[in-house]
């Protein structure tokens, strides 16, 4: 399974609650995060609410402790293992932050199962203070996508993917999301891949409403059991389709191999099965 690579979402989707909120809820000021929220990017807010955290005392390691309080749905975890045993590819594309992803995949084990973590860089500064910077510079290299934040295009994200996945032989993807950020990249999707929204969440609900937009196959999910079951099922479908197209194939090649034998200059010498030389001596002898 080579040929698949497995996207997913992080909040709402590899973990069962939106990291942001989970911090600022427990380690910051609940109330200036809600009046802020309707006047800044929200990568800018979630900056200023760490700052805020350092200020009133809080450390990297609280933030941490926080995070590893995030709950995982067993069955979300398997079914990681499992397309990962599989051969499959794995990669995460997120509006969160790389520190609180690599905390929450690092407290669960799960790291080593992500060839690639797309999301918000994060530094610690001087002052041992987490700074959020945005995946798209939009002052720089504005991405101008109207669908997505100006923070980060998903879907730029995924064509990126599209694009050495082709050239590492890898033909389909599966992709996972909830959120409205998650709407642009499955419209970037092609003909043969797969999309998986989280049944009753904002992209699933724009998907709804816009099912001419999508080439590829729509499968929802609601919860960590049904998540596993439905990415599985897909694995399994697309390798058995592989291995057909695969056995096609040598078949054709076997053909060819045999339509290609050079023929003998010697008339008498050419080569052909022991049941048809039977039956000539037979016919022979019933000619004589």
């Amino acid at each position: 399974m080579a040929g698949i690579v497995v996207v997913f979402d992080f909040d709402e989707t590899i973990i069962e609650c939106d990291s942001d909120d989970l911090v600022v809820q427990e380690l910051g000021d609940t109330q200036l995060f809600n009046e802020l929220l309707p006047t800044l990017p929200f990568h800018i807010l979630m900056d200023r609410m760490m700052g805020e955290i350092h200020s009133q005392g809080k450390t990297i390691k609280d933030i941490a402790e926080c995070l590893k309080r995030a709950p995982l749905h067993p069955r979300i975890i398997a079914a990681i293992k499992s397309a990962h045993a599989l051969g499959c590819d794995l990669r995460i594309i997120s509006d969160a932050n790389t520190f609180f992803i690599e905390t929450v995949l690092k407290h669960y084990g799960l790291m080593d199962y992500f060839s690639e973590i797309n999301t918000n860089p994060c530094l610690i500064d001087e002052e041992g203070k987490l700074r959020i910077l945005p995946y798209h510079d939009s002052t720089s290299t504005p991405h101008g996508c109207s669908l997505c934040p100006s923070n980060m295009c998903k879907g730029l994200v995924i064509e990126r993917i599209q694009a050495s996945a082709s050239v590492e032989g890898k033909k389909r993807i599966i992709y996972l999301g909830d959120g409205r950020g998650d709407f642009c990249p499955s419209l970037k999707l092609w003909e043969g891949d797969y999309m998986m929204p989280r049944k009753n969440f904002p992209v699933w609900e724009l998907i709804c409403g816009n099912p001419m937009l999508m080439k590829a196959e729509v499968h929802e999910w609601s919860d960590g059991e049904e998540l596993e079951r439905v990415l599985l099922h897909l694995i399994n479908m697309i390798s058995i389709e592989e291995n057909s197209n695969s056995n096609y194939t040598q078949l054709v090649s076997l053909d060819c191999k045999f339509e290609t034998i050079p023929t003998s200059t010697h008339e008498n010498s050419v080569l052909r099965p022991p049941q048809l030389l039977t039956v000539g001596k037979e016919l022979n002898a019933l000619a004589k």
